[in-house]
């Protein structure tokens, strides 16, 4: 009799353990979430990180001479020096 308690105790110890392992805090389907926002998180990062490197090779472009600002104000602003002639092509209308 003293045997069957000991087992039934600790099948239900096991229960518990498993069910806190499935379901409860810190559980496996918790780490899977995690998990896939980690990986989310990574991959913004990996295009934050992009971004700033671009925006780095522009502030050198612009720190180191008038050839990138010039650039810039012709495509961003529409700049035209004096004694150019300005073309704007269009495409064909279908």
């Amino acid at each position: 009799m003293k045997h069957k308690w000991i087992a039934l105790v600790l099948v239900v110890l096991l229960a518990m353990l498993q069910y806190r392992l499935w379901f409860g805090k810190n559980s496996i389907a918790e780490y899977k979430n995690m998990q896939s926002q980690i990986s989310l998180m990574e991959a913004q990062n990996s295009r934050l990180k992009q971004r700033n490197q671009l925006l780095r090779a522009d502030i050198e472009d612009l720190k180191s001479g008038l050839e990138s600002m010039e650039e810039r104000a012709r495509n961003e602003l529409g700049l035209i020096k004096q004694g150019e002639t300005f073309y704007r092509i269009l495409p064909k209308e279908q």
